[in-house]
């Protein structure tokens, strides 16, 4: 036998050693969806305020509590087939009861169908079933007994033989470990300083942190009282602190104690009565084992610490979802997650957090109200999930959740008003921005605009999931809707979509909520965008936004623009401001106007606001997409573009992750180099001189323009000189 011929073998053998290996890795499993509106339900509730029990203002739907799995194997011999089972369960094999609640059974070779039916009141309904073919994972069929059998929660591909965690999958592979055991990962840590005062010290973590407080050698008798800070002032204001602790001890001899539930801050005061005494404190930093993965690194150091900021704050809010921010609320809010999806893709990549997130927003069926009650945050949800599908490529999850979709759209459709608008209703919350003297009256232009996306996304997702009919319905209502906002909210004389409508005539209000999102739903025409850019964005006298939340988008719609170097100077003002009054993470709303405590006040409480908020991570997506310039042009990066542009930076690099591996580009204003390990790109880039490459052709497009075709795993490095 040849060498080449016994390579071939070994290489045969090992492969199918590998499938075989695959084949037989089992998973928890349940109905797609339960177990991440169970768990959402679980960490909304954790939420405290000066100690009290704090809970959603919302509807919250629960998991179904009977469930039927299934699935068919044709054996070649015998298995014997452990169950690990949560909740009371009855086994079948070929429609036959197996008595008792067996541990274990046996499954003669040949062709069998192995049934458990599980009731979970408390908990998910779930099945761990381990034998040497015979395993819980994505092929099993499961019902809450509606008689349509769907694909159970585990992992799966997508034609082109990318895998994808399946609906619901959290990755527990664990028998021992069930669902309802869930927790993510701690690590131990030391404060950096401590500080004596009254009758106890305050203890500072260095930075915004997030974990559960450990006390060592707590001894003694009386009451330990702990205020939380994420800033000094609030941890020392014992009587407006709001978030704390209250012990009551009677230890005779010493002991370490963890907290109960984790919590936000960077300063801790314990302050302690009676004769309590302890040796030290510590923590268990609490995080999402997310992959580091996106990066971005430039000439300009204090960009580069506010991307490293941006990305801590974003790490600190990616939890078992994506929340808002971590002292408060720690809620799976829609229009917060919908930013941090956007913010994940160019920087961890997070697929699964992104699918449970969408879950446990949309709960169940029937609709009784929008999704967190906020009209503009249904409409996120609905972007959020086309937004997935292009960033990933997993069509399996539109088709799987498309059917909430179109119940969300039923519920909205019936809202309309006589002229075929939206307008507030009793049990609406319209919420847009937190904003002094922002109109919520009458027909919000800004609603209309996410309405109509809304509608062409359902109509690209009902495509995807082959609802041909309802896509043609989709569009047809979608281009009606958009005739409609023009005709009704474009004023030619302020050069803008009025705010709003109230009894069938324009307001003479100008914001720049439905004119930023205009311009990069690209609902304009190039000289519209010019009015907008000119009469809106770069007008000083339209109120200015103040919270990271619109400015997000505010400077996405410049950077659509072609506004680098305005942005890059607006994020270092921003952001930096932030930086420079000492933000270790980045807040929920910033005014450079206010002064001092004021900073730490909202709500009318002096420590309402978030220090650290999801919504303040917007560089992460800015720098990735517009500076760095790389977006998908088809799902998945099967074709994507890099248009590099420097916005006044003297160079600039960076990667930008993808679901098969990452996208390098580093870019001067003299030199360009790129490599990609996905997909066909094509490199954009204006030079004022014709530009060398070594690898491939430059094409000139258009005076100044070229482009040079990227292909996987090639190293290209161009010449060229950047226009002034």
């Amino acid at each position: 036998m040849n060498f080449i011929l016994r390579l071939s073998i070994c290489t045969l053998t090992l492969l199918s050693l590998v499938v075989e290996s695959q084949a037989q890795k089992a998973s928890w499993i349940w109905y797609p969806g339960d177990f991440d509106i169970y768990m959402s339900n679980i960490m909304q509730n954790r939420r405290t305020e000066r100690g009290s029990f704090f809970p959603p203002f919302w509807k919250m739907d629960s998991h179904y509590v009977l469930v039927d799995f299934h699935k068919e194997f044709n054996l070649a011999a015998a298995e014997e087939v452990k169950l690990y089972v949560e909740g009371m369960y009855n086994v079948k094999i070929d429609g036959q009861a197996v008595l008792g609640f067996p541990k274990m059974i046996s499954i003669p070779a040949g062709k069998h169908k192995l049934s458990l039916k599980v009731y979970g009141q408390a908990k998910v309904p779930a099945i761990f079933v381990q034998g040497k073919t015979v395993v819980s994972d994505e092929t099993w069929l499961t019902t809450f007994e509606d008689k349509e059998w769907i694909d159970a929660s585990g992992k799966t591909s997508d034609k082109s033989g990318t895998t994808f965690v399946n609906a619901g999958t959290w990755d527990l592979t664990d028998p021992l470990t069930p669902p309802s055991k869930f927790k993510l990962p701690v690590l131990p840590m030391n404060a950096v300083k401590k500080e004596k005062n009254n009758t106890g010290f305050v203890a500072d973590f260095g930075k915004e942190t997030f974990g559960f407080v450990k006390l060592h050698g707590l001894k003694g008798k009386g009451k330990l009282t702990i205020f939380y800070g994420e800033s000094k002032e609030e941890a020392l204001s014992t009587d407006k602190c709001e978030t704390l602790d209250v012990l009551d001890l009677d230890l005779s001899s010493k002991k370490d104690s963890v907290l109960e539930l984790s919590k936000a801050f960077r300063y801790v005061n314990y302050q302690a009565e009676g004769t309590v005494s302890l040796d030290s404190i510590s923590m268990l930093y609490e995080y999402s084992p997310v992959a580091e993965r996106g990066s971005f690194n430039s000439a300009d150091n204090e960009l580069n610490r506010i991307y490293d900021v941006a990305k801590y704050t974003f790490h600190l809010n990616t939890r078992e979802f994506f929340i808002d921010g971590i002292k408060r609320d720690r809620w799976v809010w829609s229009g917060d997650a919908y930013q941090s999806y956007l913010m994940n893709y160019y920087s961890f990549f997070d697929a699964p957090t992104v699918k449970r997130t969408l879950l446990a927003q949309r709960g169940k069926d029937p609709v009784t109200a929008h999704i967190n009650t906020i009209m503009d945050y249904s409409f996120y949800w609905f972007l959020g999930i086309y937004d997935y599908y292009k960033f990933t490529g997993d069509q399996k999850f539109v088709s799987e959740i498309y059917p909430r979709m179109k119940t969300l759209m039923e519920y909205i459709n019936g809202r309309q008003n006589k002229d075929g608008l939206l307008e507030w209703m009793p049990g609406d919350w319209i919420f847009i921005d937190w904003a002094d003297k922002l109109s919520k009256e009458g027909e919000v232009s800004f609603e209309q605009l996410l309405y109509c996306r809304s509608l062409e996304t359902m109509a690209l997702c009902a495509n995807l999931a082959g609802d041909t009919a309802g896509s043609a319905v989709y569009t047809k209502q979608a281009t009606a809707l958009r005739t409609k906002i023009f005709d009704l909210y474009w004023n030619k004389d302020k050069h803008a979509l009025v705010h709003s409508r109230i009894g069938g005539k324009q307001t003479d209000n100008v914001t720049r909520y439905a004119n930023m999102f205009g311009i990069f739903f690209d609902y304009f025409s190039p000289e519209q965008k010019l009015e907008v850019k000119q009469h809106v964005l770069l007008n000083n006298k339209v109120n200015k936004i103040t919270t990271p939340y619109m400015r997000f988008y505010e400077l996405e719609a410049l950077c659509a623009m072609g506004e680098q170097p305005y942005v890059l100077k607006e994020m270092k003002n921003y952001w930096g401001g932030m930086l420079k009054l000492g933000a270790t993470s980045f807040w929920e709303e910033y005014n450079p106007e206010k002064k001092d405590t004021e900073h730490l006040a909202m709500y009318g409480r002096p420590f309402g606001k978030s220090l650290c908020h999801a919504w303040g991570a917007s560089p992460i997506y800015l720098l990735g997409k517009y500076y760095l310039g790389v977006k998908p042009l088809t799902a998945g990066y099967k074709t994507y573009t890099i248009e590099p542009n420097l916005g006044g930076l003297a160079w600039m690099e960076g990667k930008v992750p993808t679901p098969d591996g990452d996208i390098s580009v580093y870019c001067s204003t003299k030199e360009i180099k790129v490599k990609s390990s996905v997909g066909e790109g094509k490199l954009r880039f204006k030079s004022s001189a014709k530009p060398t490459l070594k690898n491939g052709t430059v094409v000139e497009i258009s005076k100044g323009l070229y482009e040079i075709s990227i292909q996987k795993g090639v190293d290209y490095l161009i010449t060229y000189t950047a226009l002034k």
